[in-house]
């Protein structure tokens, strides 16, 4: 499966916008999170060459702006899209989704979304004080699982522990927003350790995940590290 970064911190040149959130599109089909804006996300789409058209399902990780700020232009652009968000996630948000016209599907288990494609349903966290719920995208191909995530506020252990429960197979790649920015070095260590004891293969840490808990995890996984950039396209 291939996997296009469309918005994230980093880009690979001037042409893309990049900034605060995340954008990634599996097989050309289904959207994982729409970054800061719909401008951004759409002059990052036709510099990789997508079609919005082609774009028939979208998962929201949480809702925070950076994660869902380039939805409303996307709707607009593409009505009757699927539309997946926790179960948990708020009314004003639910509301102003449905007024686009779109098939919303709300989870809050480990579900199928499309062929070796999956959702982890709504998994608890907190932000700062706050309850939050939080789903990530799990891909499953011969190289093992893949999981991608939003900022991981309920935790990344937490989250790769919960896939581990439902899906058998080794871990190939765990990519995205790890959300350690705040923590300490220790944390952070800690951290690495108990992914590599999970068996996970290569790492991509983006958006909020730090530059401190970035240089762990490239002085870590050393080869299997993979810098997340906007631009690129990785294959799993």
């Amino acid at each position: 499966m291939k996997i296009k970064i469309l918005f994230d911190n980093k880009r690979i040149n001037n042409t893309f916008f990049h900034g605060w959130g995340v954008s990634y599109l599996i097989e050309d089909t289904i959207l994982f999170d729409t970054g800061e804006k719909s401008s951004y996300l759409f002059n990052n789409m036709v510099r990789m060459d997508v079609n919005v058209d082609s774009i028939k399902t979208v998962v929201i990780s949480h809702d925070h702006f950076d994660h869902t700020g380039g939805l409303w232009g996307l709707l607009q652009e593409r009505p009757g899209l699927d539309l997946y968000i926790c179960f948990g996630l708020s009314r004003a948000f639910r509301d102003k989704a449905r007024s686009y016209r779109c098939n919303i599907i709300e989870v809050n288990s480990f579900t199928q979304i499309a062929n070796n494609i999956y959702t982890t349903g709504q998994i608890k966290g907190m932000c700062g004080p706050y309850y939050i719920a939080e789903q990530a995208l799990v891909l499953e191909t011969e190289k093992g699982l893949t999981i991608i995530t939003g900022c991981a506020h309920p935790g990344i252990i937490k989250i790769v522990e919960h896939i581990m429960n439902h899906k058998n197979g080794k871990i190939h790649l765990v990519m995205g927003g790890f959300h350690l920015i705040d923590e300490s070095i220790r944390k952070i260590k800690e951290i690495n350790n108990k992914l590599r004891e999970l068996g996970v293969q290569y790492i991509g840490p983006a958006h909020c995940t730090g530059e401190a808990a970035t240089i762990i995890f490239k002085e870590s996984y050393r080869e299997n590290f993979i810098d997340i950039k906007v631009g690129h396209t990785i294959e799993v």
